[in-house]
């Protein structure tokens, strides 16, 4: 397999960690995201992150958010991928994940998705979601999030990226 990067934008409650879990699962391929990244920096200011997720796009690897795909978007082996699904779907499996009620998640999405929205454009000037950044959209409402992998295995295999 070539170096393959695929970046992950998503929105809040699309079922994307598992999708990037079962990716890296079937590619043999590590994830990284906030989580780790904010682990390996004592810093977290946003040329910190971006330094680290560029080193890191040295070898094959799914980046989950941190603006990954903006970030790496003149690297040719990277790939952007974004997961959106419909919002009643999404509050649902917040519910579920999280043991909320209807309206804490909704809440707890809105909060969600205007920070990562926020955060995105402070970093990179651009509309967090344009479809014009991402090479695939993945709308897991439709596709179901536990297809997703397949899907995007399916297609680096018939372009021959796998």
């Amino acid at each position: 397999m070539m170096n393959l990067v695929i970046t992950m934008s998503r929105m809040f409650g699309t079922g994307t960690s598992m999708i990037a879990r079962q990716l890296s699962k079937k590619l043999g391929i590590p994830v990284y995201d906030k989580a780790y990244i904010e682990n390996e920096l004592h810093d977290n200011s946003f040329s910190d992150e971006s330094e680290l997720i560029r080193e890191l796009a040295g070898h094959s690897c799914i980046i989950v958010g941190r603006c990954a795909s903006e970030i790496l978007k003149n690297q040719p082996n990277a790939f952007h991928v974004y997961i959106c699904a419909d919002k009643e779907d999404r509050i649902q499996r917040i519910m579920k994940k999280e043991s909320l009620s209807h309206e804490e998640a909704k809440a707890l999405l809105e909060q969600n998705d205007r920070e990562r929205s926020d955060y995105y454009f402070a970093h990179t000037g651009k509309v967090w979601g344009d479809v014009n950044n991402y090479q695939m959209i993945l709308d897991t409402s439709t596709l179901g999030a536990e297809n997703c992998a397949d899907i995007m295995i399916k297609y680096f295999k018939r372009v021959e990226i796998i």
